[in-house]
């Protein structure tokens, strides 16, 4: 694809960056067979060629207006097309500077700023959503069934291990997970322990920045990240051996801590370290001995693979040869590549599109009757619950 970009944009980073990306792009479709909102609707620009042609667009100088910030929003950045493209376009990153490019020159409308404006100061942080889950949790005996769903039941304090291992492993330990479903991280403290291997939480890092960040709010998710390098450099230095994540949607982020930093004088080289420790729960546990330690599992359940997961940090079918090997027999999905709709905060923002891909997801799992439905990160479970009486886990829980 040839380009000129304008002179605004044309000597900066992020201008050279998205120029050597659209130049990658070939027009082929390719990408049009996997994306889930253009299967939804069949619009040219809510597919990843005509967000690119809007994007070069707008790079070049263009005019750019409300319906190109629309059609740039319902995209869920789920880098399905990604998997699909011959020539290897970082569709993700591009989406990512067309948007920056775009809210520049398009105001949102009020409502719209109120609502990103809300997420973004409440979600990441855990002193002030812990308190409102908790109320929220108390009072979910008195809610509709269908907002019922939305909220984990309570749960009492986890059993944490007390024995102290040579080997350790520092934990992500952000914001939401931890106050809605705090047995995930605590189950797989517990089956660590029993591989001899202790996590470790660096008590003042949090949230990892892909909300604010992915908000278009570049500087405050910056902000996250840097604080974080800051709080696990420490245990980097005594020598950590890897950093866990049990969310995949954060783990693609903290992964891309290297990418995202690469400029920054202060902080490229750390970030760089910090996404070379960077582990998937489910890459730690396949490659130890877990058969001596958790029992067969005889359950017939539906493994939904988060895009982040399978198509971010490409790590599609490791989870379920764990499970496979520990005797969980799972079902076949159709279009299991496509998106449930939860991307961070898609679910609100865009919840017309979320629903209507939420619906087909859940068809799909439930299509073969599975006792249970297994998933790898927390959006995409909560996602999932809301509209399902079928049991909805982490697949990490269910090992125990």
């Amino acid at each position: 694809m040839q380009t000129q970009l304008a002179d605004f944009i044309k000597h900066t980073t992020a201008g050279q960056e998205a120029d050597a990306i659209l130049r990658k792009c070939v027009h082929c479709g390719f990408c049009t067979a996997t994306c889930p909102t253009y299967q939804l609707n069949g619009d040219e620009l809510d597919s990843p060629r005509g967000r690119i042609y809007l994007i070069k667009q707008a790079l070049e100088g263009a005019q750019v207006s409300r319906r190109t910030q629309l059609h740039l929003d319902r995209c869920l950045t789920c880098r399905n097309c990604e998997t699909s493209c011959p020539s290897g376009v970082n569709y993700s990153r591009l989406v990512d500077i067309g948007r920056t490019v775009v809210d520049d020159r398009v105001k949102r409308p009020i409502a719209d700023r109120i609502t990103r404006q809300i997420l973004s100061s409440f979600l990441p942080y855990m002193k002030q959503t812990g308190p409102v889950f908790k109320l929220l949790q108390s009072l979910r005996p008195i809610f509709p069934q269908s907002i019922q769903r939305k909220f984990p039941v309570k749960s009492p304090p986890p059993r944490q291990p007390t024995q102290q291992h040579p080997r350790e492993m520092l934990i992500l330990d952000g914001c939401v997970q931890p106050l809605l479903a705090p047995n995930i991280n605590a189950a797989t403290e517990r089956i660590l322990d029993k591989l001899g291997i202790t996590l470790v939480v660096a008590k003042k890092a949090g949230c990892c920045g892909a909300i604010s960040y992915h908000l278009g709010q570049h500087k405050r998710g910056l902000a996250f990240m840097k604080h974080n390098i800051d709080q696990w450099w420490p245990y980097i230095e005594q020598g950590i051996e890897a950093i866990v994540v049990t969310a995949s949607g954060c783990g693609i982020t903290v992964k891309e801590y290297g990418e995202i930093l690469k400029y920054d004088n202060v902080y490229a080289e750390k970030a760089k370290r910090v996404s070379a420790l960077v582990k998937d729960i489910g890459e730690v546990i396949a490659i130890e001995n877990i058969h001596g330690v958790i029992k067969p599992l005889k359950k017939k359940a539906a493994f939904h693979a988060p895009c982040t997961l399978q198509n971010g940090l490409k790590l599609g079918g490791v989870v379920e040869e764990v499970l496979r090997n520990l005797g969980v027999e799972l079902t076949k999905i159709k279009d299991s590549h496509l998106c449930c709709g939860s991307a961070g905060t898609y679910s609100i923002l865009q919840s017309s599109f979320s629903q209507k891909l939420l619906s087909n997801k859940i068809k799909s799992l439930e299509n073969n009757h599975p006792e249970v439905i297994l998933t790898a990160n927390i959006g995409c479970l909560l996602h999932l619950q809301s509209v399902t009486n079928t049991p909805v886990k982490h697949w990490i829980e269910m090992l125990e």
